[in-house]
């Protein structure tokens, strides 16, 4: 069953996490697909705020692939972006599979780029950004 939530202004971004957070029961493995700008790292940045990350220690792993964050109740969230990467092996090279087979929370930027190796059971969610600035997130 698809689900929409809308996010009128980056006012309303914690309270859209929390929400996101509650109706995706216990998804672990997330892919956001957006366009360049549209807030993929925003949206990641609230939903860690929401499982008690500290925020200075959220940033986009843009070169780094890979950031491991620990919750408020200390367990590993592993947030991706594989905005650079240009072949599977390098995903693979990584350790992808031990990521994703950890039990822990995934959430993958720019899954697209490595579409073929992601589970069959990721929740896939998509950010459209309005013409109003909003953004709808379905999945």
């Amino acid at each position: 069953m698809s689900q929409t939530l809308k996010i009128n202004s980056l006012a309303e971004i914690d309270d859209a996490a929390k929400e996101f957070l509650k109706r995706i029961g216990d998804a672990k493995i997330i892919a956001l697909y957006a366009p360049m700008g549209a807030g993929k790292t925003t949206f990641t940045t609230a939903l860690c705020r929401a499982l008690g990350v500290e925020e200075d220690a959220v940033s986009s792993p843009t070169f780094s692939i890979i950031n491991e964050y620990k919750t408020g109740d200390g367990k590993s969230l592993f947030h991706f972006d594989f905005y650079r990467i240009d072949k599977i092996a390098e995903a693979l090279d990584i350790g992808y599979y031990d990521y994703i087979d950890s039990s822990f929370m995934c959430i993958m930027e720019w899954a697209e780029n490595i579409e073929e190796i992601i589970p069959e059971n990721t929740l896939r969610v998509n950010i459209k950004v309005e013409e109003d600035g909003s953004r709808t997130l379905t999945w």
